[in-house]
């Protein structure tokens, strides 16, 4: 199953309701479940989506709740459920803090959604940002950033071909422990989170893709610049799959306040700012439309892949 390609600019979703952050999140989501997170995985499948996509947080803090309150799906269980909704878009973890687990705990998790899901995982990884969530857990925070770089080589061999995958690294080491099913997929894509400069050159050195955390447009054509610099310098040759988050989204006029990001209008107009992205070296875009209700927004998710998304290439 094909991933984003470098031809074309493809489109994905951060899912609604799975999370919910009071800098994204919608008011009728609050009240919103299973039977939406379906109705909404199900359009995006139909609208032609690359990816549906689901965060990770294992318990928020109580000085944090407050901004990013403490609704955050299980993104396995999350994208488990739906791969079994939907035929063809991608499942994607935006991103899974995997420095959180052992990584063979990870891999056991993620090759069963790839195996039962008929190959449609996308790994999304990041280091993490909650001090708490790691002391939870007896993860080292202070390490988070080189054991994450261990992590990926390690997710590496435990979701690759071998049944007996085998790691010798300073925090892990595994050989000889057997894991079936193995995924779906030869090679499971690995697309890493983040915009500081050591993210963006873990992006670069060990990533299949590259998962922007916001950078705004004016941001953007200097960080790829400097993937392409850093894969260039380490004779990477293989394909970078670059992400970018888009403003806030309204396909038409929507007749309410909408923000003062939020880009809305015509289809025609909508597809020729998107395009900017693809001029500079973006090859996928994850999207979020503004609505007010489950059905506003699978309408706005329909609308997009009829009208905005012809236009895009």
């Amino acid at each position: 199953m094909p991933v984003p390609s470098e031809e074309r600019l493809s489109y994905g979703i951060q899912l609604p309701v799975q999370s919910q952050s009071t800098l994204f999140a919608e008011p009728w989501e609050a009240a919103a479940g299973p039977d939406d997170l379906v109705e909404i995985a199900r359009a995006a499948d139909r609208a032609g989506f690359a990816y549906v996509a689901s965060c990770d947080h294992v318990a928020i803090p109580r000085r944090l709740a407050g901004a990013m309150s403490t609704v955050w799906y299980d993104p396995v269980a999350t994208l488990a459920f739906l791969a079994g909704v939907t035929e063809r878009v991608r499942l994607l973890s935006h991103v899974a803090i995997v420095g959180l687990r052992h990584p063979l705990v990870t891999a056991k998790q993620y090759a069963t959604l790839d195996h039962l899901s008929g190959g449609r995982l996308v790994l999304g990884v990041g280091a993490g940002h909650v001090r708490e969530e790691f002391e939870a857990v007896g993860a080292d925070f202070e390490r988070r950033g080189a054991v994450l770089d261990e992590t990926i080589d390690a997710l590496r061999a435990a979701l690759g071909s071998d049944e007996f995958p085998v790691h010798h690294g300073k925090t892990y080491d595994f050989e000889g422990l057997g894991q079936r099913p193995r995924p779906a997929q030869e090679r499971v894509p690995v697309w890493v989170g983040g915009s500081s400069p050591a993210a963006v050159r873990r992006a670069a050195l060990r990533g299949d893709g590259w998962l922007p955390q916001g950078d705004p447009r004016d941001r953007l054509p200097g960080q790829i610049a400097r993937l392409r610099e850093l894969r260039a310098g380490a004779g990477i040759e293989e394909p970078l799959t670059v992400g970018a988050i888009t403003e806030p989204l309204y396909v038409g006029e929507p007749g309410w306040e909408v923000g003062r990001r939020t880009l809305s209008g015509p289809p025609e107009a909508l597809a020729e700012s998107l395009r900017e992205y693809g001029a500079m070296g973006v090859h996928q875009i994850q999207v979020r439309f503004r609505s007010r209700s489950r059905e506003e927004l699978t309408d706005q998710i329909a609308a997009f892949g009829a009208d905005v998304a012809p236009h895009l290439n």
